[in-house]
């Protein structure tokens, strides 16, 4: 289902959704209303949701639907060119599943819904994981590795950055497909100084070089913190795996999709 108060929007994602899931059953929306009645009709595998609607705010669609629908665990996807600000305000609610910035383009929006409701491996795929912890490591990288991604693992921001150096010494830039650490880490720097690194000594951007941060802080001052230094997006600890992944592949896709466009 999407939830869009613009005819044109609701027919484009309808266009390139059909191209990477021809079976699908799309239900289109133009207003708050007739997504509840929608939903109470029938059900569906996956919501997106535009913030401004005609009739209300999309995370209040998405707070009706968490407690009056039957299917109170459906994905809701926040689709908007407000997501960053957003994002670093950390005024996006619980109710909401995920998020996708508009300015990324309907190609990788319909990519980052097939990540939801009929994901896939995402064939070597390099992850620069920095993990401290050894048997957290082994759980994740097995987790990973199952879905078909290369992991390296890195035990602190020291041992990422030297494979980052090491890569562009030997002309792989950026190197890795996407960086997943974790906030925290034995010895002097945090993930939050690698992400520094990786922006500002490296010069990487978001897109040349996703980096996707694992937090149990649930301070959203620290939260929006660590987007504003350079994460794409956050994950929270207890990591769930299909989130985490689903989360992952997107960032590595959509990557790949903006270093081709630069000849990378």
């Amino acid at each position: 289902m999407v939830v869009d108060g613009s005819k044109v929007v609701r027919k484009m994602i309808e266009g390139v959704l059909r191209q990477q899931l021809p079976d699908l059953e799309f239900v289109g929306c133009e207003t708050g209303e007739e997504a509840k009645a929608a939903l109470q009709a029938g059900a569906v595998n996956l919501v997106t949701t535009a913030l401004r609607l005609p009739d209300m705010d999309g995370l209040d669609l998405a707070r009706y639907l968490r407690e009056h629908t039957p299917q109170a665990y459906i994905p809701i996807i926040v689709v908007s060119g407000d997501v960053q600000e957003r994002l670093e305000s950390r005024s996006i609610s619980d109710d909401v599943t995920d998020y996708f910035d508009k300015a990324l383009g309907f190609n990788a929006l319909a990519a980052f819904i097939k990540g939801y409701v009929a994901p896939e491996s995402e064939a070597g795929g390099e992850v620069l994981y920095v993990e401290d912890s050894r048997v957290v490591a082994m759980a994740t990288r097995r987790m990973l590795e199952k879905h078909g991604l290369t992991v390296t693992h890195a035990t602190g921001v020291e041992d990422a950055i030297a494979h980052l150096e090491t890569a562009r010494a030997q002309g792989k830039v950026p190197g890795p497909d996407v960086v997943l650490t974790d906030v925290y880490l034995k010895g002097e720097l945090t993930g939050k100084d690698l992400l520094r690194s990786i922006r500002e000594e490296f010069g990487y951007a978001k897109g040349m070089l996703p980096v996707l941060v694992m937090t149990g802080d649930a301070n959203p001052a620290n939260q929006s913190d660590l987007l504003r230094a350079g994460a794409n997006d956050l994950v929270q600890k207890p990591i769930e795996e299909r989130l985490l992944v689903t989360k992952l592949l997107f960032q590595l896709r959509v990557g790949r999709l903006l270093r081709a466009k630069l000849g990378k």
